[in-house]
């Protein structure tokens, strides 16, 4: 889920794992990082924008396709399961790593997880039939860059199908309207590209794509434990902003956490989902062009 993406993703599904007490290895913290993911993945209103991607790439078995930010794996997965030849796209090298411990070989012929970027793709021109990433161009400071190598990559009439929070949206119950407005914006302005969400019409159109739909999910959190840290990490950003003093940081959150043990928590997020493809005839360019990269066959890692 994550990419040309930053390890450290300040969105929802990808809330880090828990502290723990009782020194694990290495093994067992990427096995409880991923019991974590599975759990907020799995998540009704987390699953069902991520499977509405899955539809809209419209992909057949034998076909290929990158999944940019591609986190644990769980998409790729999917894509495999229906024969597609799913590429998982990281920065974050540990990771690919777990994706591959997750998903083996063996049992997934048809996936494969590799380490790159989303503005750099290692990809030959128009050697993919469908591109995806979930919760990456808001992580990015220049989306328009990461959208023109998705059109290099693609073959002509290639889909490409995109899904983001806008972070600037997100919306909490809480007594003080004007301080929760305060802690968003500030946990917001944090983000390289907070508002990208929004602007993904804007942006595939620049790019050069047709056929270009949107639609509007929102990702809904009533347990404060799911995304606790998420919460606390919005506060600490209002902080360190100057948005808030201490003092008043310390209350908005103490507000939240006391909601959450009162079950009054609630968190909601807007999700935009945008799909659109390659033209399928000439190429006559669009958006942006960057520097040749080595060639790459597209196959699975």
């Amino acid at each position: 889920m994550s990419h040309g993406t930053s390890p450290a993703r300040p969105t929802v599904s990808d809330s880090p794992a828990p502290a723990v007490s009782d020194s694990p290895t290495p093994a067992e913290r990427r096995a409880r990082y991923a019991e974590l993911l599975d759990r907020v993945q799995g998540l009704p209103t987390i699953a069902g924008p991520r499977r509405r991607t899955l539809e809209l790439l419209g992909l057949r078995a034998g076909q290929r396709a990158v999944d940019v930010g591609s986190g644990i794996g769980r998409a790729v997965a999917e894509l495999a399961g229906t024969g597609v030849r799913a590429v998982g796209l990281e920065p974050d090298e540990a990771m690919v790593r777990l994706a591959r411990e997750r998903f083996p070989d063996d049992r997934f012929p048809t996936a494969g997880f590799r380490v790159g970027r989303a503005e750099r793709l290692p990809f030959d021109d128009g050697s993919m039939d469908g591109y995806r990433a979930e919760r990456v161009l808001h992580l990015l400071a220049d989306p328009a860059v990461a959208l023109a190598e998705a059109r290099r990559v693609l073959r002509p009439g290639g889909r490409v199908v995109l899904l983001g929070p806008d972070l600037s949206m997100a919306a909490l119950d809480a007594d003080d309207a004007a301080t929760t407005a305060a802690v968003v914006a500030a946990h917001a302005d944090g983000v390289p590209s907070p508002r990208a969400a929004r602007a993904f019409r804007r942006l595939l159109l620049d790019a050069g794509f047709v056929d270009v739909e949107v639609e509007a999910h929102t990702e809904l959190h009533t347990d404060f434990q799911t995304v606790g840290q998420l919460v606390t990490a919005m506060a600490e950003a209002s902080v360190a902003t100057g948005a808030l003093d201490r003092p008043a940081a310390d209350r908005w959150l103490a507000g939240q956490r006391r909601r959450g043990r009162e079950d009054r928590f609630l968190m909601a997020l807007p999700l935009f989902l945008a799909s659109a493809a390659r033209p399928a005839g000439p190429d006559h360019g669009g958006g942006r062009r960057v520097p040749a990269r080595p060639a790459g066959d597209g196959r699975p890692a």
